[in-house]
């Protein structure tokens, strides 16, 4: 299924549909420490702020959105301008097809022609699934807080993974907005 699946934008319109790929992590799950289901009027505006300086992307197979993928910033000031934090939820019978790793590549793809540099992803620990993903995507384990997350009636760690993509000179390239890069 792998080689049939298309990555594209994401657009307003599959908001719902993300949506519906998030909620069950959101009731379910520690992988995000939301508590509530977002309303569709809050997802659309996430979306919204993001798509305004970074990519964010879908996987669809048949027409049915089956994941997405998507950057945010790191931290607020301009010397991060180069590092991101990266984000992917798969509807969870499509995890381990391919989706995922698809929407990574193609994520880290169009970050490159960012100028990105830094790839650093948050993840609930422990989460064997979700790190075992990154690391075989290369990213390495950097950091590992201790209880800073309660949800479920439950403490739970969270690590920071690290992957670099681009090489650190001295005057680095200006990162160059997502409406600039080409397809």
């Amino acid at each position: 299924m792998s080689t049939d699946i298309s990555i594209r934008w994401a657009k307003t319109p599959d908001a719902e549909a993300l949506l519906g790929i998030y909620a069950p992590y959101v009731r379910e799950t520690a992988i995000t420490f939301e508590y509530t289901v977002p309303t569709l009027e809050e997802f659309c505006e996430r979306i919204g702020k993001t798509v305004a300086k970074y990519p964010y992307l879908v996987a669809v197979y048949e027409e049915e959105i089956l994941g997405y993928a998507y950057a945010s910033e790191f931290k607020n000031r301009a010397a991060y301008d180069w590092a991101v934090e990266t984000t992917i939820y798969v509807k969870q019978d499509s995890r381990k097809s391919g989706v995922g790793k698809k929407l990574y590549q193609t994520l880290e793809a169009v970050l490159k022609k960012q100028n990105i540099k830094n790839l650093y992803a948050c993840i609930a620990y422990p989460n064997p699934g979700s790190i075992g993903f990154h690391e075989h995507l290369g990213y390495q384990t950097i950091g590992h807080f201790s209880k800073c997350g309660y949800k479920f009636e439950t403490w739970y760690d969270m690590i920071w993974m690290e992957k670099m993509i681009g090489e650190h000179q001295v005057n680095p390239k200006q990162v160059i907005p997502i409406t600039e890069v080409d397809d």
